[in-house]
């Protein structure tokens, strides 16, 4: 593996309790999971979880940057348990083993071992147990790991992944992007600043230019109060922070609308033209985009130095070990992880 066209796409799979472990077993045993993907997990659990799925799956271990391929096989970079993780049963134990899988991805990544990595969910509650009282989510995880002063997380919808640019012709076309991740509500306000909002802005208009090919990409930008603070009555972070940030953005000669109300900007009359939409926080944009789209869609972290995609559903502790979940989300992860790899090779020769 000498060059990048043949690099595989690296899967960690998450809470060894939840559905991650299955969700890439099942896509080897219908053979829908790509050419040049390579897991990362314990191998143990896996040959464990096909077995009681009564999956047919040839479970590999490889050496590092290795990628065996063949029919109904699972190659995969190994990283051992530390405890037991039946179906549904979290264990606090195994926080490390899950930061572990995310760091040899990333690590492959840095190292010309993988193109991109793709992350299955993981449990934030226990891997603060375990030990990591400041873990706030994978995307931030990978901010720090990386080293970078910023990310922007975006989900999309599979339709919207696969053009350079939506056509808005129905709900299943959205890209979301936000402003604030994870925080609990009452810390939303005080976290949107004037830099924060040109700074995530910038990171999202770059970055649809060099992974998704958009040359000028027109953003969409949501107000942070019901009706857009309504002229200040209704709250005036649009009038003192959000209005200044988007008039800056528009002086560098950036193609921004907003900011708008968030209950009429996702429909089509807003949505037309729009390659993205900027959200204030979490649930602002992800509510609409999850209705619109659940399990066919992928959530991309942009700001990186390598390409990461994730699946839209979490760990689902309810439906692991019982063969019922859906891989759609992670088979989509899986080919958009593989594009914007390519687009960015694109990009940077």
């Amino acid at each position: 593996m000498d060059n990048d066209s043949v690099l595989p796409v690296v899967v960690t799979t998450g809470e060894p309790a939840g559905i991650g472990p299955e969700l890439v077993l099942m896509l080897a045993a219908q053979g829908q999971l790509p050419a040049n993907t390579v897991a990362v997990g314990d191998p143990e659990l896996l040959r464990e979880r096909a077995s009681a799925l009564g999956l047919t799956v040839c479970v590999t271990e490889c050496s590092f940057g290795e990628c065996p391929q063949g029919a109904g096989l699972l190659p995969v970079w190994p990283v051992t348990l530390n405890a037991p993780a039946p179906p549904g049963v979290l264990n606090p134990a195994n926080a490390d083993y899950v930061l572990a899988t995310l760091a040899l991805a990333v690590d492959a990544c840095h190292h010309g071992h993988a193109a991109a990595m793709v992350t299955a969910p993981l449990h934030k509650g226990v891997i603060i147990e375990g030990g990591h009282a400041d873990f706030t989510g994978h995307t931030e995880w990978l901010r720090d790991r990386c080293g970078v002063n910023d990310v922007v997380m975006m989900l999309a919808t599979d339709r919207a992944l696969h053009a350079s640019s939506p056509n808005w012709q129905g709900s299943g076309d959205l890209r979301v992007a936000l402003v604030t991740t994870h925080l609990p509500l009452r810390d939303v306000a005080d976290a949107i600043t004037f830099e924060r909002v040109t700074h995530i802005s910038r990171l999202l208009v770059a970055d649809l230019q060099a992974q998704f090919g958009i040359a000028k990409p027109r953003i969409a930008v949501c107000g942070l109060n019901p009706h857009a603070g309504e002229d200040g009555h209704l709250g005036r972070e649009e009038l003192d922070i959000i209005i200044p940030a988007l008039e800056s953005l528009r002086a560098e000669g950036m193609d921004i609308v907003g900011p708008l109300p968030a209950d009429t900007l996702f429909t089509p009359r807003h949505l037309t033209g729009i390659d993205a939409v900027l959200a204030m926080y979490h649930d602002q944009g992800l509510a609409v985009l999850k209705y619109a789209g659940f399990g066919q869609a992928a959530n991309i972290t942009l700001g990186l130095p390598l390409v990461r995609t994730s699946v839209d559903h979490g760990t689902a502790l309810d439906l692991a070990g019982k063969g019922v979940a859906d891989p759609g989300s992670l088979k989509v992860a899986i080919a958009l992880a593989r594009r914007l790899a390519a687009q960015r090779q694109a990009v940077d020769s």
